[in-house]
């Protein structure tokens, strides 16, 4: 059996933190009197919490000091890990498992690559944490995505060469990192927004088995 190397984003890939990301930005951009709406929200998927104040600020045509711009971007991961702090395993999206314990069975690496710096501690309390091999997360990458450092490191983690690696993403910024490390990209979400990735599906629960036996043999 050849081995491969997949490798797994974590908001919106695994679990659905985004919404909690959302909650967060939303009160801070009203505190600010900046107008934040869902659309807006999708920009900020995978974008690093410092670059994503910027935008933020940016929409709204605002200049703050450093101090209130530091304070900003505490309050928002404060009010986002009271969020994370009540997670549990339902919050795990359809068919995540399914997909994990086929590779597992298939005796294949398992990563994650993600910019969240809380990442261990959700895949812990959503009971996942036993299945991955690698964890490359924000406390550990110098660059943000679409930089391909999260997943490359990753890869060498796992101990696979990066064009034996497949990468699942839901962001952008994610799908043109993992083209750039000359990985398969398999994009989850809607098509006509993550158009760049090799592959495409609403959620896993689009993802058969036979599938990732293919992707295993290539």
């Amino acid at each position: 059996m050849k081995k491969k190397g997949f490798i797994f984003d974590l908001d919106g890939v695994i679990v659905d933190t985004a919404k909690y990301h959302f909650l967060a930005w939303r009160r801070l951009a009203d505190s600010i009197d900046v107008d934040f709406t869902e659309e807006l929200n999708e920009q900020l998927k995978g974008v690093s919490r410092i670059k994503s104040l910027e935008k933020i600020l940016e929409w709204g045509n605002k200049s703050i000091s450093k101090e209130q711009f530091t304070a900003l971007m505490g309050a928002k991961n404060e009010e986002y890990l009271l969020h994370v702090a009540n997670m549990d395993a339902s919050e795990i999206l359809p068919d995540v498992p399914k997909i994990l314990n086929f590779l597992k069975e298939k005796g294949q690496p398992i990563g994650l690559g993600s910019a969240s710096k809380n990442a261990r501690g959700i895949l812990e309390k959503v009971q996942l944490l036993n299945y991955f091999d690698a964890i490359v997360d924000g406390t550990n990458v110098a660059n943000a995505k679409p930089d391909p450092e999260v997943f490359l490191n990753a890869a060498s983690l796992l101990g696979v060469a990066p064009e034996n690696c497949i990468v699942f993403e839901d962001a952008v910024a994610g799908v043109q990192a993992a083209n750039a490390a000359n990985m398969i990209s398999i994009g989850i979400g809607k098509k006509e927004t993550l158009k760049e990735a090799d592959f495409v599906f609403n959620d896993f629960t689009e993802i058969s088995k036979d599938f990732i036996e293919k992707l295993i043999k290539r």
